[in-house]
């Protein structure tokens, strides 16, 4: 056995007896906050690790003399939902449906989206811009999507080819909000399923992560995107070498 098959073994045997068992100290708990910090991070979140950490352990947040937005902490508690989702679907294919499941898991509970109107667990009604990138109308989402899907589903899927299907995927910009997110847990997720160390990124390398989605929109590069993957996949795997 390699030891990438044996690192991704332990952590699907982990993820389910620890979920199972409420275990708040071991290596499924640990990338709940893990990802959840550093992806609403990456989103503008308020958010401490240590606040992320009481949210998933207890559902309190620690005091503190700053405030923080109640959106954030919606947020932050659907991920940790659509992150158990993404766990019990495990043996599905990916799909758009469970895509927008995703979505769903994330959102319900925020209440500032469902106020501005926006679609939960469904793809965007109005156009929607990554700063002064035009990503795809409304009426083409489904389109674009099934194609991006059709695409991927033909794969031998790679690193190289989850950074493509990630670029893509954040051009096409399917939903309202949320797409960062659920880009990542979808990354996250395709690695566990295709014996990849996952990735995750950190909201460290922000602005290198990017850098490299703009380089695929400007030049349809991904080679900025490939390197920034595999030194995330370097830091998970040491963190997670504590828990084996």
């Amino acid at each position: 056995m390699n030891k990438e098959k044996e690192f991704l073994d332990f952590l699907l045997k982990r993820f389910k007896i620890e979920r199972e068992k409420i275990y708040r100290s071991g290596v499924y708990a640990y990338t709940q906050r893990l990802l959840a910090y550093n992806s609403n991070k990456i989103e503008g979140s308020t958010l401490t690790e240590e606040q992320t950490a009481s949210l998933f352990d207890n559902g309190t947040l620690p005091k503190s003399d700053d405030y923080y937005r109640a959106k954030d902490v919606e947020e932050m508690n659907g991920h940790f939902l659509m992150y158990n989702r993404m766990l019990d679907t495990l043996d599905e294919p990916l799909s758009q449906e469970l895509i927008k499941q995703f979505h769903y898991e994330l959102k319900s509970g925020v209440f500032e989206d469902r106020a501005n109107g926006y679609a939960i667990g469904d793809y965007k009604q109005r156009p929607n811009m990554i700063g002064m990138y035009e990503t795809i109308r409304p009426d083409n989402v489904t389109r674009e999507m099934g194609l991006l899907m059709d695409w991927y589903n033909n794969q031998e899927v790679d690193i190289s080819v989850l950074a493509e299907f990630h670029a893509r995927y954040e051009s096409i910009h399917p939903f309202q909000d949320g797409n960062g997110r659920t880009s990542r847990l979808i990354l996250f997720r395709e690695c566990l399923k295709n014996g990849i160390v996952p990735v995750v990124i950190e909201d460290a390398n922000r602005n290198e992560y990017l850098d490299a989605l703009k380089e695929y929109r400007k030049e349809k590069s991904l080679n900025k995107l490939v390197r920034l993957f595999e030194k995330e996949q370097q830091f998970y795997l040491e963190k997670c070498k504590y828990f084996m």
